[in-house]
């Protein structure tokens, strides 16, 4: 597993070895991981399609993934902001909140751009960093570029450098993830991250745009139907393993320790996943059945959802919802306030409706 690799971290690694890696990535110890990885992802996957309504906790789960995603970065907004940023209609003015819900926007862009045509391609990777960054930005094509340890502030990798030598990796990237091989998907998608993060092709959103792809991918391999992974808490909760890993590759041809990294992610995230949406489903049949009984005027199963559908809603969602005109549903609202189930919030001009209990089960760790 382990091949020195002559890298010297303040030259251009223009000789970042192309994919597939020459180097054993199926041994006996990663193939057990990925089997119970894939195994922990097809349990997921089972838990969402039994739900009434599969898409139910999918802007939650990618709100939450596009907050974790952005810390990585340092960009820093609580769930609970971006909750309710998502759903009120007062301008944002926060620059952390905008960057956030550009990374939902993008990883949606990419999703329905798989829908139409299932292929990650150099085009899609800045069609998604340019939504991220709310800019023009393409692949790097000025020198400069450096990775930098943020305490001692000394150089740990200088990225490839030449806007051709970049297009280059990218298109023998773009052809080992479609190549018909007979690599285990879940150790293709290890390899597939660290070489996008190793090309680092734009000056800013690399990490972002990596990890929206991972998601791309397990969607185009047909492992997960939708993006439902919140893949960053494990990132953030594991960062100095997550860059010690990345640079066992390129420093030491190390390819074993990063791909079981990247394979625990999966499957420790997947089973999180799964537990969180076991939660949920509780907590709604249990405020289900006390609405049923508390309120039985006001109860609907698509009022059910609504309520769950993101920690925050308010008279405009309801409406949209066809649950009744905004007279009406906001009489809902009140009453399900003044029985417990919902705290409000004045927000700008609109009030806001908080399913705290949710909102509980969603920052629980």
């Amino acid at each position: 597993m382990n091949n020195k690799v002559n890298f010297n971290p303040a030259i251009p690694y223009n000789d970042l070895p192309l994919l597939p890696p020459q180097a054993e990535i199926e041994n006996i110890i990663i193939l057990k991981k990925a089997i119970a990885a894939s195994r922990a992802l097809s349990e997921l996957k089972g838990a969402i399609t039994n739900l009434p309504n599969p898409t139910l906790f999918i802007d939650t789960i990618n709100l939450q993934e596009a907050q974790a995603s952005s810390a990585i970065e340092n960009i820093i907004i609580t769930q609970d902001e971006l909750f309710k940023a998502s759903i009120a209609e007062k301008k944002n003015d926060n620059p952390a909140t905008k960057e956030v819900m550009h990374y939902k926007d993008a990883l949606w862009y990419g999703v329905e751009q798989i829908n139409i045509r299932p292929i990650l391609s150099t085009n899609l990777f800045v069609a998604l960093v340019q939504i991220i960054k709310e800019n023009k930005s393409s692949i790097r094509n000025t020198p400069g570029t450096q990775l930098k340890n943020p305490i001692t502030n000394t150089v740990v990798y200088t990225p490839p450098e030449g806007e051709n030598i970049i297009r280059d990796k990218l298109k023998n990237l773009e052809e080992f993830i479609h190549a018909e091989d007979n690599i285990d998907p879940l150790i293709k998608m290890a390899i597939i991250h660290y070489q996008f993060e190793a090309i680092h092709p734009f000056f800013d959103g690399n990490g972002r745009t990596g990890r929206i792809i991972l998601l791309l991918y397990l969607k185009m391999a047909g492992i997960l139907d939708l993006p439902a992974l919140y893949l960053s808490n494990y990132i953030i909760q594991n960062k100095n393993k997550y860059y010690t890993n990345l640079r066992k590759v390129t420093e030491e041809g190390n390819w074993q320790d990063w791909i079981m990294y990247m394979l625990d992610m999966v499957e420790q995230t997947a089973l999180k996943g799964r537990n969180q949406i076991a939660e949920i489903e509780a907590l709604m049949n249990n405020m289900e059945k006390k609405i049923q009984q508390q309120l039985p005027k006001i109860y609907s199963k698509d009022l059910m959802e609504e309520l769950f559908r993101l920690p925050y809603t308010k008279r405009n969602q309801l409406e949209k919802a066809g649950l009744g005109n905004l007279k009406t549903v906001g009489n809902y609202l009140k009453e399900l306030e003044n029985q417990g189930f919902l705290i409000s919030e004045q927000v700008g001009k609109e009030k806001l409706y908080l399913n705290f209990k949710l909102l509980e089960v969603l920052k629980a760790k």
